[in-house]
């Protein structure tokens, strides 16, 4: 059960992986949506892509073999289930959760599916794969992933406002209030520093070295330089 009854003491309740994992994915994805327009940085774009797609590998497996409240398992909460939260929420009297509440849930899951949906479009675009089709499949899952956060965080917001918590707070340090019987009885730091370090390597790797998984050869060129290779084929000839 994920009801806490008890909330007089401070217990640990999300572990370092999954800490890790949030906060990184917010960064990637803020990031590639502010560089989605910039050929420029299209790079700095794409590398953001891969880091979500292999993010989200990572949270699928954790998501079954992860701590207590990382596990699918303890949010795994009905519609009805989450309006009755929503209309206790709004009537001022919500039951806490210790992990996810039911509506939270199911931001969650929306936010993993439209991540891998429009990292998957992502790639077939930039690998010029399904022509324009993808293109515009990519923009309108960005931005139905940028809505379903903006309800996110309203929703943290919210809810740290009604159960008088900071939940934000809660995902930096990994504490919040609930029964000691509650709380889970390790952080598992060594896949946290794994999954902190193929981050920063990948991102250093690309943004220093230069290196990146290479697209096709007629999508990894810019419309101008595309163009001017169509000119330069039209000379030759």
């Amino acid at each position: 059960m994920n009801t806490n009854t008890n909330t007089t003491t401070k217990i640990r309740v999300w572990d370092l992986p999954t800490r890790i994992f949030h906060w990184s994915l917010a960064a990637s994805f803020a990031g590639a949506y502010v560089l989605s327009e910039s050929e420029r940085l299209r790079n700095v774009h794409v590398m953001l892509g891969y880091t979500v797609l292999a993010l989200l590998a990572f949270r699928v497996v954790w998501g079954f073999v992860g701590s207590r409240y990382a596990r699918f398992g303890s949010f795994r909460y009905g519609p009805l289930a989450a309006l009755r939260y929503l209309r206790d929420a709004v009537t001022g009297r919500p039951a806490e959760y210790t992990g996810h509440n039911p509506a939270g849930s199911w931001a969650v899951y929306a936010i993993l599916l439209l991540g891998l949906g429009t990292g998957i479009s992502g790639y077939l675009q930039y690998n010029d794969i399904g022509g324009e089709a993808f293109e515009e499949v990519h923009e309108v899952l960005a931005n139905a992933w940028l809505a379903v956060v903006g309800v996110h965080l309203f929703g943290v917001l919210f809810s740290s406002l009604v159960h008088r918590e900071n939940l934000a707070r809660a995902m930096v340090t990994g504490y919040k209030r609930g029964a000691a019987s509650a709380a889970i009885t390790g952080t598992a730091p060594a896949v946290g520093a794994v999954v902190a370090l193929a981050v920063a390597g990948f991102w250093g790797w690309t943004l220093l070295g230069g290196g990146l998984p290479a697209a096709s050869p007629g999508a990894a060129q810019g419309p101008q330089q595309s163009a001017l290779s169509k000119d330069a084929d039209f000379d030759d000839d």
